[in-house]
């Protein structure tokens, strides 16, 4: 069961509909070298840059050197460049309170990500949190403005206030459960925002409903052009079918397929997978009754094997997007992702990084052109629960983890 967890390029659907391009390149990475990477692999040096906060799940930077960051109970946090740390946005002594935050199970504040125009003069950064805003509770995506000095926070708009949410406890989980809430905006410039299946049978596969699914949305909560959703579905879904995701990253420049979104998702009692999106795309999750299942509340995510249970069921869905990497090994609980960039990385520059929560290790991954894993490594670093990865302007990456830390990790 769960541990609680750039060019242009065409996307298709399984179908062949062309799509969007996605265009532009993420500002807070450096620019990938269009020569072919070094093999040689970085030896790493870690900082401990932050400790003793609760439940860290997510950072994000401003271009101006702030450093964002989520607890999951408590809220969004700033840490300034001179090193003092504001509580912004949150519960009590928060400079602005949220009444309708709550924290239960898996779910609270999650995902935070700063807008691509925040440098000029939008100043907005976007913030998933579950909302008992109103009846019955919700996930929900929130965008607030930062002040000139990062200390406070105003203008609060919910620009998605639909988002499944776990109410009560079933047979197979506490409440809470399966919210996904990674969010990240793409080199395309929209918001794609990650959900859960919520412990809930039908809702991955059911196209009016915002659970189970990746989200490509504008600044304003509106559906991006391109989307290709279904007919009848809600035209916010980027892709469907899935059960948790909590790791959203793209493809960096200088290589094929530049800015193409890839997730990372938790499996159940197997098979995480690494999935490159495409749009329309189903990733086959589908809990529903199967033969020869015993599903407890009807749920059959957790009844049976790769086989008879799959994470991409290409029995129900001939054209269902293919996993990039399946983690069946030790050490399941796949949550944060991210793509490393820059000349410093070495034999890394372009590669892919997994965090395995369970198994309290990252894992680094070598794409092929079509974006299929050909090699993995595990990352030699202290063993902890990776809740975020997150490449920093200054090319480095950045962590949180279940010990309450944020770590700097430099290359050499």
């Amino acid at each position: 069961m769960d541990q609680d967890l750039m060019s242009s390029f065409p996307l298709r659907t399984p179908s062949g509909v062309l799509a969007s391009a996605l265009v532009g390149l993420a500002a807070t990475v450096l620019p990938a070298s269009a020569a072919a990477p070094s093999a040689e692999t970085p030896k790493l040096n870690r900082t401990v840059v932050m400790s003793g906060l609760q439940e860290p799940w997510d950072i994000a930077f401003t271009p101006d050197g702030v450093m964002l960051f989520t607890e999951k109970c408590r809220g969004l946090s700033a840490r300034l460049p001179d090193g003092k740390t504001v509580r912004l946005f949150g519960t009590s002594g928060s400079a602005l309170v949220a009444p309708d935050l709550f924290c239960q199970g898996q779910s609270g504040v999650h995902g935070v990500a700063v807008d691509p125009d925040f440098a000029k003069g939008t100043r907005y950064i976007y913030v998933f949190m579950a909302s008992r805003m109103r009846t019955p509770a919700t996930n929900r995506v929130v965008r607030l403005a930062l002040n000139a000095d990062a200390t406070g926070v105003d203008q609060r708009t919910d620009i998605i206030d639909d988002i499944a949410y776990k109410q009560e406890a079933n047979a197979v989980g506490a409440a809470g459960a399966h919210s996904g809430g990674r969010i990240r905006f793409g080199p395309d410039g929209f918001l794609y925002v990650a959900s859960g299946d919520n412990h809930n049978a039908t809702l991955p596969q059911d196209l009016k409903r915002l659970g189970g699914k990746v989200l490509r949305v504008d600044r304003d909560g509106k559906a991006a052009p391109g989307n290709s959703t279904p007919a009848g579905g809600d035209p916010r879904i980027f892709t469907y079918g899935h059960r948790n995701v909590q790791g959203i990253t793209f493809r960096p420049a200088g290589q094929p397929n530049a800015g193409q979104p890839f997730t990372a998702e938790h499996g159940p009692n197997h098979s995480d997978e690494v999935t490159a999106l495409v749009a329309g795309g189903n990733a086959g999750w589908d809990p529903q009754k199967r033969p020869g299942l015993r599903c407890p509340d009807d749920y059959c995510g957790y009844a049976g094997s790769p086989t008879t249970m799959p994470m991409t069921d290409t029995q129900r869905f001939p054209q269902a997007m293919p996993p990039s990497w399946v983690n069946n090994g030790s050490g399941r609980g796949m949550s944060a992702a991210q793509f490393l960039s820059g000349d410093p990385w070495k034999g890394w520059n372009g590669r892919m990084l997994v965090s395995l929560m369970r198994g309290q290790r990252i894992v680094v991954l070598t794409l092929d052109p079509r974006g299929m894993a050909i090699d993995d490594a595990t990352v030699d670093l202290p063993s902890t629960r990776t809740r975020a990865l997150v490449q920093g302007p200054d090319g480095y990456l950045y962590t949180a983890n279940d010990d309450g830390e944020i770590w700097r990790v430099v290359p050499n």
